[in-house]
């Protein structure tokens, strides 16, 4: 980063989860943010009103652990990918760009399932947080019983596709996408891993998806 082509010595960062794409948060760092930041791994910045070092979740204790950095072309701007502990913005809000009531602006729908696949994650990796959870159910009951209800969903999805029945269709492959993010984690698996299947399989023909064979 070139900090001298900025007067003050800082650089606009802008956070975005890592998981979901949506901007979390802007702030700036000097040389010695962007150091600590690295040393760390996790987001540190400058502090242009108490002028000192702030690691964001200092107080909180939702941090943003970094997946990557990337400067701008012109080397005085910077994006940082990360994965966010918990609320980013101080008002309890996942981001500083969003307003308390989003029901009017729902989350697009990649950034969505990604949520979505945190959520089950977090059922499997704490099972007893929420006694009610029916995610959370299903890794009790294990692999055989999870396996079933893909199986199952699978096949309504296609009754209800070669019977014409839209409205059907919509529910019952929720219920099989939902199910599936439930399989691939019980398996050790995420989306990212089947997302890396399909780009190994991408057509040298620009657009194209290679059929398996």
């Amino acid at each position: 980063m070139d900090f001298a082509k900025m007067p003050d010595g800082l650089i606009p960062v802008i956070v975005q989860d890592a998981a979901t794409g949506q901007v979390l948060m802007l702030g700036y760092q000097n040389e010695e943010a962007q150091r600590v930041t690295r040393e760390t791994g996790r987001v540190t910045f400058f502090s242009r009103s108490k002028q000192r070092l702030w690691t964001k979740g200092e107080i909180s204790g939702n941090y943003l652990t970094v997946v990557s950095e990337h400067e701008d072309c012109d080397q005085d701007a910077l994006l940082i990918r990360a994965i966010p502990d918990g609320p980013t913005c101080h008002r309890g809000t996942t981001s500083c760009f969003e307003q308390p009531d989003q029901t009017a602006y729902p989350a697009p729908a990649v950034s969505f399932i990604a949520e979505l696949e945190r959520l089950v994650q977090r059922r499997h990796q704490f099972p007893d947080e929420d006694p009610n959870s029916y995610t959370a159910s299903l890794f009790r009951k294990g692999m055989p019983k999870i396996a079933q209800k893909v199986g199952e969903e699978a096949v309504e999805t296609v009754i209800d596709a070669v019977g014409g029945n839209v409205e059907g269709l919509k529910g019952e492959a929720a219920d099989l996408l939902y199910h599936l993010l439930v399989l691939l984690t019980a398996s050790g698996l995420s989306l990212e891993d089947v997302v890396e299947v399909l780009r190994a399989r991408h057509s040298t023909i620009s657009g194209g998806v290679r059929r398996p064979e």
